[in-house]
């Protein structure tokens, strides 16, 4: 398949389009590095970083995809956070710092900020996966952006990795938790229900009222036959984030006063 690093340069210059430069490679990991804030000592990790489980082959860097380092830079990403949350929220309890840790690390938000630094640009997949669209799904996005947190760490350590994330993210970390278009509850809602209960929460419609050109749905979200919470909206879309967005509040705030059936 060739050297890695020159198919990392052909992807980003070559049939797709691209927002970046079509300069030499060193170009274009210099664009990528900007937005992260860090120089890497070794190019070479960062691009394995960006390799996708999808994008096989015996030339990929070390031979493998890039899940060891999503699983240190997760453990990395949580220190920073916590470090972060403790310093700067003396006044909160341990219960109120989890629950915004919890946010703020979620895939939803973590592809937020990966879309930000157009990450999905220069993830490394197999063709197939490519005209899927796989690179730009939030599940991918927030896996390689939690696996370049650990490469920074290996290539620069600790303060390297902890000033390159509190660059992503906005001076004041409870911008993230509390506004609201960059949450999506659906999303947090169905990692938070499979964590518990190993099933996704499932969604109906309960009602529908207007006319056509201007119905308004109203839709339930159910875990194990127990309504968790309930939305309304123009497009049953909006009404089921609606309705997720509530019952993530509730289970968040209060996770013991809302029984699920067995």
């Amino acid at each position: 398949m060739g050297n890695p690093i020159g198919l990392l340069f052909r992807k980003l210059t070559g049939s797709r389009k691209s927002n970046y430069p079509t300069g030499d490679l060193a170009q274009t990991l210099e664009n990528l590095q900007s937005r992260l804030s860090y120089s890497f000592k070794d190019p070479s990790i960062l691009v394995a970083a960006l390799v996708h489980r999808s994008y096989h082959g015996a030339d990929s860097p070390r031979g493998r995809s890039n899940e060891r380092m999503e699983f240190l830079g997760d453990s990395v990403l949580s220190l920073v956070v916590n470090d972060y949350l403790y310093r700067n929220y003396p006044g909160m309890s341990e219960g109120e710092l989890t629950k915004m840790k919890s946010v703020i690390v979620s895939k939803p938000i973590l592809a937020h900020l990966a879309k930000r630094i157009d990450l999905g640009t220069f993830v490394l997949v197999s063709d197939n996966a490519q005209r899927a669209g796989v690179s730009e799904m939030e599940s991918v996005l927030a896996d390689t952006l939690e696996a370049i947190f650990g490469a920074v760490f290996i290539d620069g350590g600790f303060s390297a990795a902890q000033t390159s994330i509190l660059m992503l993210m906005p001076a004041d970390m409870s911008e993230i938790v509390y506004k609201e278009e960059t949450i999506n509850y659906k999303s947090l809602l169905q990692e938070y229900i499979q964590a518990l209960h190993k099933i996704p929460p499932r969604y109906r419609v309960n009602s529908t009222a207007g006319p056509d050109h201007d119905k308004e749905f109203s839709v339930e979200v159910v875990v194990k036959g127990t309504v968790l919470g309930a939305g309304s909206g123009k497009t049953k879309k909006h009404a089921e984030q609606e309705a997720a967005k509530l019952a993530y509040r509730k289970l968040t705030n209060a996770p013991s006063n809302i029984p699920i059936g067995e």
